[in-house]
């Protein structure tokens, strides 16, 4: 049994957390900034980068504290190396280098979205390799056909906004706060989900990729018509994501035969319309649903941990030259989807 310190700073989560690679969680400890990007409606990167160095020693020092472990204790040191706001990563993983060369410690450089990926594994221990990941977060909204650590077959990407960035810019748009998308889900539940006609971009289509870009805009202009409640236009909003979301993945679940679960994962996985609706989906495909628990779907360490744990046992360590990365596809051979940018 390994036991891995994990670091993540990828965005506005600072956070540190003990995990043994027997799926037990010793210690976490997360710490927000919504206050300090909410005056200006998202994150905003070197408010994000200021408070990790602020953060992360104390948090640190306090799981370690909580495990009654000292540094000297844990095999391996395991931090989010990217893909995310390059100063907040730059943070973290200097961070772990620094423990890791003080303590004598490997270092295992993290991809992010892979521990989004592996996420569901440190709650379901049943879960068994290959799968279909629905990852969809903030910043990615991708189909994965999970084949083992280190081994993605990305089928589907955005062309465009991520379903996470179109909720929170959305509730910008009705002035419904940060962070934007438990802003939607409350206010969706006042609304009705058939009151504002809304599009579904790529749903129906040929073309396996996600597009929110468009139904963002049309939500612009349904609020700028004065015609619609934010109520409905919130529950309109959400209700044409699911759609969205159902759709594709279901392509991908034709795409992805042999698939023993479909798994979804990242911070939008935290919507409960869209997991009651990936549910039915999967019991429609006699597929297994598999989704973390609330905060293990948003940005935590524990998820960090248990990657670094994973490929500490597989001999995947790093050194301490390891870049940090603004962009790291977990599918670096995947086709680029059209209109691609950051988000492919």
């Amino acid at each position: 049994m390994s036991l891995i310190l994990g670091i993540e700073s990828s965005c506005d989560e600072t956070a540190a957390a003990l995990v043994a690679s027997d799926r037990r969680i010793l210690a976490h400890r997360l710490a927000g900034q919504e206050a300090a990007h909410r005056p200006y409606g998202g994150v905003v990167p070197e408010i994000a980068a200021r408070a990790h160095v602020e953060i992360l020693p104390r948090l640190v020092e306090e799981v370690l504290e909580e495990a009654n472990i000292r540094l000297a204790g844990v095999d391996a040191i395991a931090a989010t190396a990217g893909p995310g706001l390059i100063g907040g990563v730059m943070v973290g993983l200097l961070t772990a280098k620094g423990l890791a060369l003080a303590a004598g410690k490997p270092l295992v450089a993290v991809n992010h979205l892979e521990a989004h990926a592996l996420s569901p594994m440190l709650s379901e221990p049943d879960l068994q390799f290959p799968y279909l990941l629905l990852l969809v977060s903030g910043g990615h909204c991708q189909l994965l056909f999970v084949e083992g650590v280190g081994a993605y077959r990305r089928l589907a990407t955005t062309i465009d906004d991520a379903a996470g960035e179109a909720f929170d810019k959305t509730a910008k748009l009705l002035g419904l706060g940060y962070p934007g998308g438990p802003a939607v889900e409350r206010a969706a539940l006042d609304g009705d989900p058939a009151a504002v006609p809304l599009p579904r971009p790529l749903v129906g289509s040929a073309e396996p990729h996600f597009s929110f870009a468009g139904l963002k805009s049309a939500a612009l202009r349904a609020h700028e018509s004065g015609r619609y409640a934010d109520a409905d236009i919130a529950a309109s909003f959400q209700q044409a994501v699911v759609d969205c979301l159902v759709d594709r993945t279901a392509r991908a679940i034709a795409a992805a035969p042999g698939a023993t679960a479909l798994v979804v994962a990242g911070g939008v996985a935290a919507n409960q319309a869209i997991r009651g609706a990936l549910t039915s989906l999967a019991a429609s495909h006699d597929l297994p649903f598999v989704a973390p628990p609330l905060w293990l779907c948003t940005d935590n360490a524990a998820m960090i941990a248990w990657a670094g744990a994973l490929r500490f046992e597989r001999g995947l360590v790093d050194g301490l030259d390891a870049p940090a990365r603004a962009r790291w596809p977990l599918d670096p051979d995947a086709e680029k989807a059209r209109g691609a940018g950051v988000k492919a």
